[in-house]
């Protein structure tokens, strides 16, 4: 692995390395969504998801959207395979975190404030049916 691969994949472990930018991702995973909604859905304040959200997006795992007064984050493909497969694995492994389905939870019942482009779908099992069929993760 080249140096600049070890650095990158350095960055983004970092950045996965908290339990607040876990969570932020988790709710991104379902598509854009709003700061404003985001730090409702956490319950941390504005400034604290937007210094997570900042430092996610200096790791390039999520990119942000500004419109109007209000600044819109998906997460990102990250240019580095192994940046990009470590994402993806953790996305999955989030989809079957009790606290991420209240996240959420609480983030579909958020209205008000602005629109986002795309309001996250219901979590949702990635890789199998149904965990009972399968007995994955």
């Amino acid at each position: 692995m080249p140096d600049n691969q070890l650095k990158t994949l350095e960055e983004v472990l970092k950045a996965l390395a908290d339990r607040t930018r876990l969570r932020i991702l988790s709710l991104l995973s379902g598509g854009e969504v709003c700061v404003c909604h985001l730090h409702e859905a956490l319950r941390i304040s504005q400034p604290k998801a937007s210094r997570h959200l900042a430092y996610l997006k200096r790791a390039g795992l999520v990119v942000g959207r500004k419109d109007g007064l209000w600044v819109h984050y998906r997460m990102a493909q990250p240019k580095d395979g192994v940046a990009g497969a470590l994402l993806a694995s953790v996305a999955h492994f989030l989809t079957h975190v009790a606290s991420s389905a209240t996240d959420r939870s609480r983030l579909e019942k958020i209205t008000g404030c602005c629109q986002p482009a795309a309001k996250p779908a219901p979590a949702q099992l990635s890789c199998c049916d149904s965990e009972a069929d399968t007995g994955c993760c």
